[in-house]
């Protein structure tokens, strides 16, 4: 299979690997849509995040869907042929925190494009079968792949605790905040608040569930719950400000290793504060809102690129008007005699 590698040296390259095979309870999935992630530009830039280094050659890529192919011992042969939504995640279905439900604090995780396990730029990929979410056919591959930073607004959402009727305040309107505000209007939120410092960005978060987008500076009415999805300092610190006794605090952005943080206002206002590390148990909520129309995925998709166009996907953050770049390993180049059908599977 043609594989897209980040090397130790930064260096990203389209190679030859060997196409892997489904281990027992496993799937053989041919990847059609992978979404790009910050992580993944992060990699790109820097190498690593935190104490994830690229130390050896990297499959990035974690946002993905396609079609089951093959299946390992143990599953039914009449799922393939299936089309699905990757959870790209290897818990250890026996360690404390698996059993409990947290599955995705395991940590003797795998996942997805994290150093040493390779990702999902690459035609063909596996994954535990209960990983492999089957999606009807109103659900197109590229939103079928963003199920996956969908399912860090719906975690995020649910650790805020809010309710119908409630407000909610977001820093940061790249993807994962436009994720989140439309969580938060699907959960019947009546006052969704994003701040961002770009006006293109503000603009597009109304296009996307807020309910008022304004610039850092701008002051803000008191709200149950309050959501970081920018991992700036002063933006978490702006925002602790705006919440009210006895709300919550969710950090999802990540940015610096450490922050300073106002303990009397914490104590003050017994304000909650917490953090989201990907997610548990989302994808049937994601597919339900997704299927509904509650939530619209394919509307963030800005650029779609071949395989050979990875580094141009890696880099199209850079690019005014850009939510979210899609990666179509099957194809070479998404040029204008590249078609998309109905299901989003990219062909000539």
């Amino acid at each position: 299979m043609r594989a897209g590698v980040l090397h130790p040296d930064l260096s990203l390259r389209i190679e030859t690997r060997r196409s892997p095979r489904p281990g027992p309870g496993d799937v053989l999935v041919a990847v059609r849509a992978v979404g790009v992630c910050g992580s993944d530009v992060h990699y790109v830039r820097h190498g690593r995040i935190g104490e994830y280094v690229v130390d050896r050659p990297l499959i990035l890529g974690h946002e993905a869907s396609g079609v089951i192919v093959a299946v390992g011992e143990g599953v039914a042969a009449d799922r393939v042929g299936e089309r699905v939504s990757i959870e790209p995640q290897r818990p250890d279905p026996t360690s404390a925190e698996s059993k409990r439900g947290d599955y995705h604090l395991c940590p003797h995780m795998r996942f997805f494009a994290t150093p040493p396990v390779d990702g999902a730029f690459a035609e063909f990929v596996t994954i535990g079968a209960d990983f492999a979410h089957p999606v009807p056919p109103e659900v197109s591959d590229e939103a079928a792949a963003l199920l996956e930073p969908l399912s860090v607004g719906i975690a995020s959402v649910r650790k805020a605790a809010v309710s119908a009727g409630d407000s909610m305040l977001i820093t940061g309107a790249g993807p994962i905040g436009l994720m989140i505000a439309q969580v938060a209007r699907a959960s019947g939120l009546t006052r969704i608040i994003v701040s961002e410092p770009d006006d293109t960005r503000r603009r597009r978060a109304l296009e996307f569930g807020a309910t008022q987008a304004v610039s850092p500076e701008d002051p803000i009415d008191p709200v149950d719950a309050f959501i970081d999805a920018s991992g700036v300092a002063a933006a978490v610190r702006a925002g602790m400000d705006a919440v009210r006794p006895g709300g919550r605090i969710v950090l999802v952005g990540m940015g610096a290793d450490t922050m300073e943080l106002p303990v009397n206002l914490i104590q003050n206002r017994e304000l909650v504060l917490t953090g989201v590390f990907r997610y548990a148990n989302t994808w049937p909520t994601a597919l339900a809102l997704v299927s509904a129309g509650a939530v619209d995925l394919d509307a963030m998709v800005t650029a779609r690129f071949g395989l050979d166009e990875l580094a141009d996907a890696l880099d199209a953050d850079r690019m005014p008007g850009t939510i979210k770049s899609v990666v179509h390993p099957a194809v070479r180049r998404c040029d204008d005699t590249t078609q998309l059908d109905t299901t989003g599977a990219a062909h000539r």
